[in-house]
């Protein structure tokens, strides 16, 4: 898949300025003329509440990533790039954001392909690690250890 640059891919889109309370100016994601977005902005009061509707979706998604940051694992990354990916339909700061992220992973998931054998042997090494580091602090009671030893 290229990557088309951004000239290309505004070529049949619009740009969308709207003015922010506070005398900003808050640049919208381009969509195409003609489509449910395109008619959903060009209303008043529907165009500002589907903006703060992606908002605050996008909002719950990246809250949810964060939240589940205290359990172990991954979990995270998922909720937060989708939430990513809902602002970045609608907010040009999001999308440039989003655009990062996903020029990052072409080049991840290139060097995988490129060395399959060498990021499996990482990939299986790290989950092994972390089972053992699991069955240790479980099997050991490492946790009721610790907290003998400071006192609680």
């Amino acid at each position: 898949m290229a990557i088309t640059d951004e000239s290309d891919r505004m070529s049949d889109e619009k740009k969308t300025t709207t003015d922010a309370p506070g005398g900003g100016v808050v640049t919208a994601v381009g969509v195409p003329r003609g489509g449910w977005r395109d008619r959903a902005r060009s209303k008043p009061g529907l165009g500002a509440l589907y903006r703060i509707a992606v908002f605050v979706v996008g909002l719950a998604f990246i809250a949810g990533g964060f939240g589940l940051a205290v359990l172990p694992g991954p979990l995270t990354i998922p909720p937060v790039l989708l939430g990513l990916w809902i602002w970045s339909t609608e907010f040009r700061f999001a999308e440039k954001l989003f655009d990062k992220f996903r020029a990052k992973a072409r080049v991840a998931w290139q060097h995988a392909k490129e060395h399959p054998v060498m990021d499996t042997a990482i990939t299986v090494g790290g989950m092994v690690a972390g089972g053992v580091a699991y069955w240790a602090v479980s099997h050991y009671q490492l946790i009721d250890q610790a907290r003998d030893y400071v006192g609680m």
